[in-house]
């Protein structure tokens, strides 16, 4: 009798894959009819949750990861900037405040820089193991923040983010869509540079990841994320479901 290996979470050896204030939430229990069908449509995938700052991704990723291990998947669960040694330098170099005003271009090619590292390391030989890969932010952001909001060519972006990632592509992006004000609300005071550009900054990322879901419905699901995270965490369950075909 062969005996598979107990699904898992795979994780990096550096401090830090995520903040230390999200921690992560109990496992979630499995109807026995349910958790074949969720292993076989989850294993091998690569799935991005992004959206703007204070839209809740983070709090429904981790609660995503749980879900899928309860289910038997193996995850392998990554940040960006960072999910890497070389990641996390340049993640604060993003990031902090002491860092200035970085020029727009040089700004994209370090998250791009980040992303490489990060794909060659780990989401591309998780892939090759067939284990699940769920990332914090990706392409998909570069393309809001840097693109959208920071008024650089979308194009010239593809363009770099093609050299940086490969052939590796999310089979979804779910992308939380908040209004800025709730958005607002729910930001901590200590703001991250990011995270500090401005209202009408952060109304261009938000358009800037609706404009990608309409170009892209196949392999972007729009969540509406002002709910409470009992309604949003529902609504993402089934949606997910419907897209990989789980039930």
């Amino acid at each position: 009798m062969v005996v598979e290996p107990a699904p898992r979470r795979t994780t990096a050896r550096y401090p830090l894959a995520f903040p230390t204030h999200l921690a992560h939430h109990p496992p979630v229990s499995a109807p026995a009819e349910s958790i074949s069908d969720w292993k076989a449509r989850l294993a091998g995938r690569f799935i991005v949750f992004d959206g703007p700052d204070g839209s809740g991704k983070s709090t429904q990723f981790h609660k995503f990861t749980d879900f899928a291990i309860a289910r038997g998947v193996t995850v392998c669960e990554v940040r960006e900037p960072g999910g890497t040694a070389i990641g996390e330098e340049i993640r604060r170099v993003l990031l902090d405040h002491r860092t200035g005003d970085l020029d727009v271009t040089a700004e994209m090619l370090l998250y791009m820089a980040s992303r490489a590292q990060l794909i060659a390391e780990r989401i591309a030989p998780a892939l090759r193991r067939g284990e699940l890969v769920l990332a914090d932010r990706f392409v998909s952001s570069t393309l809001a923040y840097q693109g959208a909001a920071g008024g650089m060519n979308l194009d010239d972006i593809r363009a770099v983010a093609a050299i940086a990632c490969r052939d590796v592509s999310p089979d979804l992006t779910v992308i939380f869509d908040v209004t800025e004000e709730t958005a607002a609300s729910r930001l901590s005071p200590l703001l991250d540079r990011m995270e500090a550009k401005g209202a009408e900054y952060h109304r261009r990322v938000r358009q800037g990841y609706l404009d990608q879901a309409r170009r892209d419905p196949a392999h972007y699901l729009v969540i509406d994320a002002n709910e409470d995270a009992k309604s949003v965490w529902s609504a993402l369950v089934e949606q997910v479901g419907l897209r990989l075909g789980a039930k």
